[in-house]
């Protein structure tokens, strides 16, 4: 098998630390958030020392996540000879994560680089072989966006020979920026025809309308739908946030786990049949203004491995029951706002 699961920060971080420890010739990497404060894993300092050593380092970040990042590491991390770019658009954000080590080893799922992150839980998928070319194409592209100039790497955007209807595992991009909702559509396509069961785990649950319907219509048809998030966030408001519509979709029959970690992971799983891990929450951002990415399987063996890892982590659970985990009195006041935003959206 070409894939690896990655099931936390540390999992993912010591994976990626190593592949570009291991790099002789490219390191190309798109991150969301990546900030100077990493203690055991210095990607800043490491990815300086290839780009000296003559490999061709490029980094795309974003402009919002990885603002904190002090004006003179930049200035040292392009002195080293790093191609750096920060994407920048308003409203729109790239919050895919992305890691390619010398075209023959990727890294795609939901983990970022900063030490806030260190005991998360979170899910990367590590890929080697015939899925490198289509992940490497869709680096090429932001690239191209951001203003690289890099003749050889955006050359291979027009090399798309893919058929994904062909095959059991591709890439999903997901770019509202330019009018492309791939992931959306793929959400609605896989959620309208799940038969048995489906399975979500994201960190922050703000569904919109479309969502909502589809879940409840799924529990209607007699499908079982379990939602994976974390009992707490790294923010108190988008906890309360999040239990609003959890406690809003429990009622109407979807099932919630708590997770007692931060879990930052977010998946899909169809029927034990179809599955996608990326870097998209349930949310607004995600599916109508972020730049998203997503590897979609068909292949039954991998979906296993991922559904190993949701068993694992639902052991470390607690069922959420609706008749238990009463609204706050904050929750009464945040509620009528949240109503609001969410029919306009």
């Amino acid at each position: 098998m070409n894939y690896k699961f990655l099931n936390s920060s540390q999992k993912a971080w010591t994976a990626m630390f190593e592949g570009i420890s291991s790099a002789r010739k490219s390191i190309y990497l798109e991150m969301y958030i990546f900030r100077e404060d990493m203690i055991d894993f210095d990607f800043l300092k490491l990815l300086k020392e290839k780009a000296k050593s003559g490999l061709d380092v490029k980094i795309i970040l974003d402009s919002v996540g990885s603002g904190a990042i002090s004006k003179k590491t930049i200035l040292e991390l392009r002195e080293a000879g790093i191609e750096l770019f920060f994407l920048s658009y308003f409203m729109h954000r790239t919050h895919r994560k992305i890691l390619i080590v010398d075209e023959t080893i990727a890294f795609v799922g939901g983990v970022n680089l900063h030490q806030g992150a260190s005991l998360w839980d979170d899910l990367v998928v590590e890929i080697r072989g015939r899925l490198l070319p289509p992940i490497t194409r869709s680096f090429a592209k932001v690239y191209k966006e951001c203003g690289g100039k890099d003749v050889k790497l955006i050359s291979i955007i027009s090399d798309e020979k893919i058929l994904k209807d062909k095959m059991r595992t591709w890439v999903i991009e997901h770019f509202p920026v330019s009018n492309k909702f791939n992931l959306k559509n793929i959400y609605k396509e896989n959620l309208s025809k799940a038969e048995v069961n489906i399975t979500l785990a994201t960190p922050y649950f703000m569904p919109r309308r479309w969502l909502i319907g589809l879940l409840h219509q799924a529990v209607l048809r007699g499908v079982t739908v379990d939602v994976l998030v974390p009992k707490s966030t790294d923010y108190y408001l988008i906890d309360r946030v999040n239990y609003f519509f959890i406690y809003k979709l429990s009622k109407l029959g979807v099932n919630f786990y708590f997770k007692n970690n931060m879990n930052h992971a977010k998946l899909m799983i169809i029927d034990a049949r179809e599955a996608i891990v990326g870097s998209n929450n349930l949310d607004y951002l995600s599916f109508e203004l972020n730049s998203e990415v997503g590897i979609f399987f068909k292949d039954i063996n991998v979906i296993r491995k991922l559904t190993k890892i949701v068993e694992e982590w639902k052991k470390d659970s607690t069922l959420f029951d609706h008749k238990i985990e009463k609204p706050k009195l904050f929750d009464y006041i945040l509620s009528p706002v949240i109503s609001i935003f969410n029919r306009i959206l």
